[in-house]
């Protein structure tokens, strides 16, 4: 069997264009703070502006640290590590842990269960969460799949249930809260002109000091390139996509890591990749992995019931979908300018 893993910056999923990173007439910058920190299993890069922007970067990397600490799945103090093995008994979390949770489950409802963060086991049987890939039985699918059901979750106020046997990872949504909480951080402390790269989960706050939309670049799921540049301000833009994890099978055929929660396989639902833009980055991480789970059709019915994001969906056959909120603001790069595009609309 032949493993291929990318780590979060070679993949880039969703990656700064250079002009972001960089920034024209950067050298004219004053009160530039930079700060990268490798937590959540990815790299971080968060970048602000003024003189509050190097204390208030301090504090988001201590911030980040405190946050990774309670939702790790895999550290043995974490909240999350205490839910999964509480056996069946009630544990206490704190505020932010509830949220969280009580949050991804209003989108497990929201999305007919498209995003289901009992999944752990199931991943587990497939090595994502180790890196030991391999196609799991069927016996043992099985076995893994009847430990996973969103709606066995009870969260009442701080108190968790979580039936034995069964565990939760909060990936899907984790790192999207995490931008919204230091958005908001950062705001609280006067930094008016900010971009937090969070393993591809991007959060503009603001726009550039000049005032101008910050640029970020999608990449190309069938390549490491990027293929298009959105122009936005003071918005989230999150990106999914199978190929930021997987592994080809002595089968030849290509799993990956995004599954669906109906069948316990790789999601197969003729999407390479979905970016959403929207306020609220956990929103946006939620939707873009649901999205991708239930595919082209149901994600449009979804966008026109909510009204409250805007996405652009690439086909695994190389087209476009993009909905009609971001017409102004996306443009394909040059070498991209044939990709078969159509606009979205209500």
């Amino acid at each position: 069997m032949r493993y291929v893993r990318f780590g979060a910056l070679a993949v880039g999923f969703l990656c700064l264009t250079a002009c972001t990173r960089t920034m024209e007439n950067a050298s004219s910058v004053t009160d530039l703070a930079e700060v990268s920190v490798f937590a959540m299993d990815t790299y971080m890069y968060l970048t602000a502006y003024g003189s509050a922007a190097e204390t208030a970067l301090a504090q988001a990397e201590t911030r980040i640290a405190e946050l990774e600490n309670k939702w790790s799945v895999t550290l043995e103090t974490s909240e999350i590590y205490a839910i999964n093995h509480s056996k069946g008994t009630p544990v206490s979390v704190s505020d932010e842990t509830s949220s969280l949770l009580r949050f991804s489950l209003d989108m497990s409802e929201q999305t007919d269960g498209a995003l289901d963060c009992t999944l752990y086991p199931v991943l587990s049987a497939w090595g994502f969460t180790t890196g030991s890939y391999q196609i799991p039985s069927e016996t043992l699918l099985a076995q893994r799949f009847a430990q996973t059901g969103y709606e066995k979750v009870q969260c009442n106020g701080s108190t968790v249930t979580l039936p034995e046997g069964m565990q939760i990872d909060l990936g899907a949504v984790a790192k999207g809260y995490v931008g919204d909480l230091l958005a908001e951080q950062l705001r609280a402390q006067h930094v008016t002109s900010a971009l937090l790269d969070l393993g591809g989960n991007i959060q503009a706050v603001g726009t550039k000091p000049d005032g101008s939309a910050w640029r970020i670049g999608l990449r190309n799921p069938f390549s490491e390139e990027t293929f298009a540049v959105l122009e936005v301000a003071d918005l989230a833009v999150v990106t999914s996509g199978g190929y930021e994890r997987y592994f080809v099978g002595e089968d030849g055929e290509t799993y990956w890591h995004i599954l669906d929660p109906e069948t316990g396989q790789p999601a197969r639902s003729g999407l390479a990749s979905v970016t959403i833009v929207g306020q609220e980055g956990r929103r946006c991480d939620a939707l873009s992995t649901a999205l991708f789970v239930m595919g082209r059709e149901k994600a449009e019915a979804l966008w026109r019931q909510a009204g409250d994001f805007e996405m652009v969906l690439v086909t695994d056959t190389g087209e476009v979908f993009l909905t009609e909120g971001l017409e102004d603001v996306f443009s394909l790069q040059q070498d991209y300018a044939d990709m078969p595009t159509e606009i979205i609309r209500r």
